[in-house]
């Protein structure tokens, strides 16, 4: 019996945003308007590279950077549910599939210790260059017109899933935790014996709730959550079963 913890990490496991985060490095904590207004809906990725090539430019350094990272709150509660599940990893797995980058997760993860909590991290991958400048990809090409053009989740747990299936594991439940838009579509491959928890007052959970008004509902079970205790009470009523 064993359960699949899937989690978002913006306004998820931290309070905020990684990639606006960063702009307090930038001189004056801000960006020029002109960058500001050169991002283009589904091209976030492509925009972050602008912001950073602005910050290399500036003279804005990998430690400078990581300081300020490593500065980004946790959500409430999440702090003691990261805990919980790594002192039960024989019962979950665990992974973080998001739209920031590794460097910025591996930063967060490692600073506080949680880096062990997780079987893997899907997200862009990002790399300082030998000038110092930090670079991002996309995480994979698809097809999906859903969602950003750099990342589909739902294609990433289906993978996650079958690569687990050949290895022999399979889950008795999938825990979906999350907050963004781009967290619907996975949440929509979800089953019924699955559950999905929208961050309350997030874009998620309003998009979950339009498609129950248009009489689409999701399939699994929804689970609306403010602090990370919220889940971890959910985790230990689903261990005691």
């Amino acid at each position: 019996m064993k359960f699949l913890l899937v989690f978002d990490f913006d306004h998820t496991i931290i309070d905020e945003n990684s990639d606006t985060w960063i702009v307090k490095c930038a001189p004056e904590r801000k960006l020029p308007n002109g960058l500001r207004n050169s991002y283009q809906p589904g091209h976030w990725t492509e925009y972050m590279g602008r912001v950073f090539v602005y910050l290399g430019d500036n003279g804005v350094k990998e430690d400078e950077m990581k300081r300020t990272m490593t500065t980004i709150p946790f959500t409430a509660g999440m702090i003691d549910l990261l805990g919980f599940i790594g002192e039960n990893k024989e019962l979950f797995d665990c992974i973080i599939v998001s739209d920031s980058n590794t460097v910025f997760i591996d930063w967060i993860l490692k600073a506080a210790d949680f880096h062990k909590v997780f079987d893997e991290v899907f997200t862009n991958p990002a790399a300082f260059s030998s000038t110092g400048y930090l670079t991002v990809q996309h995480f994979h090409a698809h097809h999906c017109a859903k969602c950003p053009k750099n990342l589909c989740k739902r294609r990433v747990l289906k993978e996650f899933l079958d690569k687990q299936l050949e290895r022999g594991v399979s889950y008795t439940q999938i825990v979906y935790i999350g907050d963004g838009g781009n967290d619907l579509c996975p949440v929509m491959f979800l089953k019924k014996n699955d559950i999905a928890m929208p961050r309350q007052g997030y874009t998620l959970e309003k998009k979950i709730s339009q498609l129950a008004q248009s009489l689409s509902p999701v399939q699994c079970s929804v689970l609306v959550w403010s602090s990370a205790i919220d889940i971890m009470s959910y985790l230990k009523l689903l261990i005691k079963e």
